[in-house]
C-alpha cells in the first residue's frame, strides 16, 4: 500500500524511464516495495540510498516528498530546505552503490537530480 503523503510535498520527485524500470525489477525481485532515503553528502556522496521497504527507520526530521510506483522517498527537512526545496529526478548511473544501499541493477546505481526550472517565455 504506498504511503499516505501527509507533509504536502507529493510530487517533489518523479523519475527517469530507467529509474521507473530498476524500480520496477527491483520491487518484483524483492517482492515488495523498496524505499528511497536520499543522502546529505556524507560518506557515500549525496547518492540516494535504497532499502527494502520499511527497513529504515525515519525520523521526525525526515521528510516523505514523493511515491515513486508505491516506493516512498525521503529526504532530511533541514537539508531539503537548504537545498533550496528542489525538485529532484531519480535516474540510474552505471557503478556500484554505495553503502547498504540496494543495485539499481547489474553494475548500476540509482543517482539524483536537480530537475531545472521551467522558465515562460517573455
Amino acid at each position: 500500500m504506498p504511503a499516505k503523503i501527509e507533509n504536502g510535498n507529493a510530487g517533489r520527485v518523479t523519475a527517469t524511464p530507467a529509474a521507473h524500470r530498476a524500480i520496477a525489477a527491483l520491487c518484483a525481485a524483492r517482492g515488495g516495495p523498496v524505499m528511497f532515503v536520499q543522502s546529505g553528502g556524507c560518506c557515500d556522496g549525496s547518492d540516494p540510498m535504497c532499502f527494502p521497504g520499511g527497513e529504515l527507520t525515519v525520523g521526525e526530521g525526515d521528510m516523505l516528498i514523493g511515491v515513486l510506483d508505491g516506493c516512498t522517498f525521503h529526504i532530511d527537512a533541514d537539508l531539503y530546505e537548504a537545498l533550496g526545496r528542489p525538485r529532484l529526478v531519480l535516474d540510474v548511473e552505471e557503478g556500484t552503490p554505495g553503502g547498504f544501499s540496494l543495485a539499481a541493477g547489474d553494475g548500476l546505481h540509482f543517482v539524483t537530480r536537480v530537475r531545472e526550472p521551467r522558465h515562460k517565455a517573455s
